[in-house]
């Protein structure tokens, strides 16, 4: 006797924060069933966040952002646009590719698992033009508002470039697992695809991903926004004075600062 099977119903939730209109919610929840009920892959959760700025000067102040589980493997999509229904649009097209890019991950694993290369050429054609504006903080100075801290993933290079884009990150600190030393691969802006930064001087090349000549100078977290600020760049890699361990300061899309730092 055959019998019909039919898929759980996905865990999904939407919040919003701002002035968000009200049929938004409904229009996310049905863009985003539209990706996940297709999967063959067990969908444990799902969430959506919709915001809406109120600054009216910034040219995308409508953001959607994605975080699913796709059994046990989070994937996570981020995009602005200048209406709310053309980011939840975009917001879709871009979870279907953070989701397509873990399955290639997933079906060429097992003949590049020794070698540590990446299966296959990625490139984000228009992704910059999609991602929030950084803003200048109203009546406030800079500062450190967010602070993470947690054990970082031992990963090869190129699997942290996997990470990188499964998350939909524009850096991802991690310890490299052949010279143990804390690392961060990052989107090269000028050039295209990635670009790598290691607290080991001596770390041997990796084929295919250049190479940053910075490296990771060793910084009191007070002086890498001194950096920060004056460089222009979107991101410090530092190692810290105190610690020994590799930082993350980055500027939030809110105009403050946030650091990573590895969980002792």
């Amino acid at each position: 006797m055959n019998r019909l099977h039919t898929r759980p119903t996905t865990d999904l939730t939407v919040v919003t924060r701002g002035e968000v209109s009200l049929a938004a919610p409904d229009y996310a929840r049905t863009k985003m069933l539209a990706v996940l009920d297709r999967l063959d892959e067990p969908v444990l959760a799902a969430r959506v966040k919709l915001t809406q700025e109120p600054n009216h000067a910034v040219a995308r102040p409508s953001v959607a952002q994605a975080l699913v589980d796709l059994n046990g493997r989070p994937v996570r999509a981020h995009v602005a646009a200048a209406t709310m229904q053309e980011a939840i649009d975009l917001l879709q097209d871009r979870l279907n590719a953070r989701i397509a890019r873990v399955r290639d991950h997933r079906d060429h694993r097992e003949p590049h698992r020794h070698r540590g290369t990446a299966p296959t050429a990625w490139s984000d054609p228009g992704r910059d033009g999609h991602r929030p504006q950084r803003r200048t903080p109203g009546g406030d100075d800079p500062r450190i508002v967010r602070h993470k801290s947690y054990s970082l993933a031992r990963q090869t290079a190129w699997e942290a470039v996997f990470e990188l884009e499964a998350m939909d990150y524009d850096f991802h600190l991690f310890t490299d697992a052949v010279s143990g030393r804390d690392s961060v691969v990052h989107r090269d802006a000028a050039h295209g695809g990635y670009r790598l930064a290691t607290a080991d001087p001596q770390a041997a090349p990796v084929p295919g991903l250049p190479a940053s000549t910075a490296g990771a100078p060793e910084l009191a977290v007070a002086d890498a926004v001194g950096l920060l600020d004056l460089s222009g760049v979107p991101f410090v890699f530092f190692t810290d004075a105190a610690s020994g361990r590799g930082n993350v300061l980055y500027h939030r899309y809110d105009g403050h600062y946030g650091l990573i730092t590895p969980a002792r």
